[in-house]
């Protein structure tokens, strides 16, 4: 999908920018931002778009994304219908690779943030200690100012930069530029994809959605993500399989119907090719991890 470009508020006299997000529902367009992002959710769960990556979110996730990296990110409907008084809580960071000015790149002392750097283009997961350790700071950088302010982020970059609790999120990076009109589009397929993936959608249908003839839509939509349109709804519908594996006590004949699969041998198969193991398999290790 060809992303939006997002100007991300900043203040002129600010070295970078962090938030405290509480909202009713998160979801953001399909963008992307020279600003590297690191983004810590508190409270809240849904589905993020990272690069070629579909894959759930939830509380406790420590995320960064590298500059021009596509991202999105959607709550899930139902957590915030079944739950009124819930929200969407998280910390955010933007910063730009050279926040300290050119030369601190150059410096002996910090040449491994450009590798560092070079790592986050594809999307970074942070966990266990790491996770911990970097959240304190992010809280402890929503209180601070002047030069404490900058500590706490050069603190930040340097755990972040020798972690070994951390895994690459997207395959690929790529970079892209959109017209408005393709942005509106790509948005409309994905917005319309992850509120119906548990119908059938057609070729026609979501063609219709997205103003084209299904020829011009396959050339286009594959032309634009590397995959066909049915891969992607089938990602979606196994990233929220994977979901209710842990989270739900539900036999798993009535998940993938839950999610959107007709058959069991679908959801069997198309669930290996994703994930590389059976959903029994995927859920044992899961929740043995969790025990």
């Amino acid at each position: 999908m060809k992303p939006h470009f997002h100007k991300v508020p900043t203040h002129a006299q600010e070295a970078y920018s962090i938030r405290h997000d509480v909202t009713r529902i998160a979801s953001s367009i399909w963008h992307y931002h020279p600003e590297l992002e690191l983004h810590y959710v508190i409270r809240g769960e849904g589905v993020r778009i990272i690069g070629d990556s579909i894959a759930n979110f939830s509380a406790g996730d420590l995320i960064l994304l590298g500059a021009n990296l596509p991202h999105t990110w959607r709550c899930n409907e139902s957590y915030f219908n079944e739950d009124p008084d819930s929200n969407f809580e998280a910390i955010v960071v933007h910063f730009l690779p050279d926040w300290l000015g050119r030369d601190f790149l150059h410096l002996m002392e910090a040449h491994a943030i450009p590798k560092f750097y070079e790592r986050a283009r594809r999307g970074l997961s942070f966990t266990a200690e790491t996770r911990d350790k970097v959240k304190d700071l992010m809280v402890t950088a929503l209180a601070t100012t002047h030069v404490d302010r900058l500590l706490a982020l050069l603190s930040i970059l340097n755990i972040l930069a020798e972690s070994k609790q951390v895994e690459t999120i997207a395959l690929a990076h790529a970079f892209y530029q959109s017209s408005e009109q393709e942005t509106v589009r790509l948005n409309t397929v994905c917005s319309y994809t992850l509120a119906n993936y548990t119908t059938e959608i057609t070729l026609d249908e979501i063609a219709t959605i997205a103003n084209l003839s299904v020829t011009s839509f396959c050339r286009y939509f594959k032309m634009m993500t590397h995959k066909t349109y049915f891969d992607f709804l089938i990602e979606v519908r196994i990233s929220h399989a994977c979901r209710a594996l842990v989270e739900d006590q539900l036999p798993i004949e009535v998940i993938y119907q839950d999610c959107g699969f007709n058959n069991s041998s679908n959801f069997y198969r198309h669930f290996k090719n994703v994930k590389g193991v059976s959903p029994l398999e995927y859920r044992r290790t899961c929740l043995g991890s969790v025990a």
